[in-house]
């Protein structure tokens, strides 16, 4: 989903890519080359916050040797994040939440007026219930950390099996991006700047595919559009919210997901 939004982005804005793998932003770099497009990369681990504060110090001296003076950052897209699939709990709600977290605060530091923070959250922040929500523990994440992730884990913990554990993980991680969010609505307002978030359903993505031992292609099957969504349709949301055509966009979520969400409305 990154690199297919880098690929719209790309053509009117500078670019800085960022992985955890270096060979990853190397074939990234390489194929967006063979478009046309420059780009710099920048190995990040997003669960490390001195890594995050560097590499937005490294963007805000690119626009400042453009001229545009340090601190311009037009925009961020925040796509970076693991699934149920491919982590235990605890590295789960490690990436997503706090990852999510050291983003933003990055982001807002560097904010001025007309940027945009877009973070991508999941249907499955949606797929909760009320009572599952665990908004107290939440709020942790403005005060104490480690206990926040502590209480996040604890529910996790008491599920039967592995892939349960990680499935709530996932899905609680979510669930806070999206409330995140907008609970940050208004400190970024406060610059004039943006901050929302984008809920992706079942995408034709590695990722996408690794999810199907999950149970994402069976949750198609109700959906009102029944099937996976290409990742070009959801690269088109993620440049739209990020750019000046949806400048009165903020503090909410969009859900993108082919209606699997709605179709379990009754």
């Amino acid at each position: 989903m990154g690199l297919a939004c880098a690929k719209i982005l790309g053509r009117d804005h500078q670019l800085i890519i960022c992985d955890i793998s270096q060979e990853k932003l190397t074939q990234a770099a390489n194929e967006l080359k063979s478009l046309g497009i420059q780009c710099a990369t920048r190995v990040c681990d997003i669960t490390d916050q001195q890594a995050v504060q560097q590499l937005f110090h490294d963007a805000a001296k690119m626009t400042e040797q453009k001229g545009a003076g340090e601190g311009t950052l037009r925009c961020v897209v925040h796509t970076a994040g693991i699934s149920p699939q491919m982590a235990d709990p605890l590295t789960i709600l490690r990436v997503n939440t706090l990852g999510t977290i050291h983003i933003t605060e990055a982001a807002l530091a560097l904010a001025g007026p007309g940027f945009a923070l877009v973070n991508v959250a999941s249907m499955a922040g949606h797929l909760l219930p009320n009572i599952m929500i665990p908004t107290r523990a939440f709020r942790l994440a403005f005060t104490n950390q480690t206990k926040f992730i502590h209480k996040l884990l604890f529910p996790c913990q008491l599920m039967p099996k592995p892939l349960y554990r990680n499935g709530l993980a996932y899905a609680i991680s979510k669930t806070f991006v999206i409330w995140y969010c907008k609970r940050m609505a208004g400190k970024f307002g406060d610059r004039n700047a943006r901050i929302l978030s984008v809920s992706p359903g079942s995408f034709d993505t590695q990722m996408g595919r690794l999810e199907e031992k999950s149970g994402s292609a069976d949750m198609l099957e109700n959906a009102a559009l029944k099937r996976f969504g290409k990742v070009e349709e959801i690269a088109e949301l993620l440049a739209f919210c990020a750019s000046d055509k949806a400048s009165y966009l903020t503090g909410t979520d969009i859900l993108c997901d082919g209606g699997v969400v709605a179709a379990r409305i009754k």
